[in-house]
């Protein structure tokens, strides 16, 4: 990656060379070879380093760095910069001007980036709840923050939103393996259900059987939310064999699609149903 205008006035370049296929734009004046794929995170290191020296990428570009990928390719990138620094955003940036402790910053390859933490304080800023709750859990339940840091990090914060980021954080589990489970337990929290054991581990005579998504041992009920990794070469026997293995353990199991979380009261029904059974 590099800068346009610095590649020809050092001569490494002619502008003509520069408009061929061998390079790609990224932002205004930032090119890099044509070969390298175009991630969110390529276009967030090239944006902190070239086009907005000085700044740190945060928020979703932030969390991408870190390999969780909650950000598209062609999102715009988020970017902090000094409350001093007069520069102006660019197409495909996201600027916001914020005092930054030097301690919440980490260089990832060379490239500024918030700490794990602050990203998920900023993360936890995110409209609406359940939105900002499935981003924390993402960024928690992939290790890359500690959910017990990030709450006692949000007890420290003061002014605008603070509220608001303590009652995500709290909600937040770190445990889902899929933005659809955190809001598929969330639905069931905001109504008159009992809660259930996320991630819960189903053991037959000492031995493992399975974990399910969700569950209420004492009635010996699993929800499991059936998102299309489960459609992948291979999976649907292995799927079949553990849901056999959990029915020869005295266990019955209910399916939840990305469908039923558009029908929110019938599924709520169905899981009443289920456990009044």
């Amino acid at each position: 990656m590099f800068r346009g205008s610095a590649a020809v006035r050092d001569g490494h370049l002619t502008q003509a060379q520069l408009r061929t296929r061998a390079w790609v734009r990224l932002f205004p004046d930032v090119y890099a070879c044509a070969s390298l794929p175009v991630t969110h995170a390529l276009r967030a290191t090239a944006a902190a380093r070239l086009l907005l020296p000085g700044s740190v990428v945060s928020g979703r570009s932030a969390a991408t760095c870190w390999s969780v990928a909650v950000a598209e390719p062609d999102d715009d990138v988020e970017l902090l910069v000094p409350t001093t620094c007069r520069a102006g955003a660019a197409h495909g940036l996201r600027v916001r001007r914020a005092a930054l402790d030097p301690a919440e910053v980490r260089r990832l390859r060379g490239t500024p980036v918030t700490s794990p933490v602050r990203t998920a304080l900023d993360l936890a800023r995110t409209r609406p709840l359940v939105e900002a709750v499935v981003l924390v859990d993402q960024l928690t339940q992939g290790g890359v923050a500690d959910l017990t840091a990030v709450r006692s990090a949000a007890t420290l914060l003061a002014g605008r939103d603070c509220r608001w980021v303590r009652r995500v954080v709290a909600l937040a589990d770190g445990l889902a393996g899929s933005p659809q489970e955190t809001r598929l337990r969330l639905l069931i929290g905001d109504s008159d259900l009992p809660a259930p054991v996320a991630q819960h581990t189903v053991r037959s005579g000492g031995r493992f059987v399975a974990r399910v998504d969700l569950a209420w041992p004492e009635h010996r009920l699993g929800l499991e939310y059936d998102g299309l990794w489960h459609a992948e070469p291979g999976r649907f026997a292995a799927d079949r064999q553990r849901l056999n293995r959990l029915l020869a353990a005295g266990w019955r199991v209910l399916f939840v699609t990305a469908g039923d979380l558009r029908r929110p009261e019938a599924l709520l029904g169905r899981i009443a149903a289920a456990l009044a059974g």
